[in-house]
């Protein structure tokens, strides 16, 4: 019986999109980058960049969306319980990269050098600095 569909198509993957052939979304942040948040219940707040999920295309900042994580304790991990305040994640689509001067912008990309030595430096597209730090 002859393959049918998507899933013949990957070579026996399956079409529902997981596995290693899934998407990953091209994030331009990186760890540490300040930011500020532009959409959604916080709004206007500022932070740092502790994590990125590229796979689900959210990144977890410093003081920002903050949600409580009720743990039950657990003696033999030495877990003590109780009600924890934690960063949730949010949409990457939610926030932009602050430049030194404290402006929200967009990344852009210019290739600094030429030949063998050229590389791909972050821009700020209002501003056109440099977000890489050297």
């Amino acid at each position: 019986m002859p393959a049918r569909g998507q899933a013949a198509k990957r070579g026996g993957q399956a079409a529902h999109g997981k596995g290693p052939g899934r998407n990953r979304i091209n994030i331009r942040l990186k760890k540490e980058d300040q930011v500020k948040v532009i959409a959604g219940r916080d709004k206007g707040k500022t932070g740092r960049v502790i994590s990125i999920d590229r796979r689900k295309g959210t990144v977890l900042i410093e003081g920002v969306s903050m949600v409580k994580r009720h743990t039950r304790p657990n003696p033999s991990k030495q877990i003590k319980g109780g009600i924890a305040e934690r960063e949730s994640a949010i949409s990457v689509s939610n926030v932009m990269i602050l430049t030194s001067g404290g402006v929200p912008s967009r990344i852009g990309y210019k290739i600094e050098g030429t030949g063998v030595s050229a590389r791909r430096a972050r821009v700020a597209r209002k501003t056109g600095e440099s977000l890489d730090k050297k």
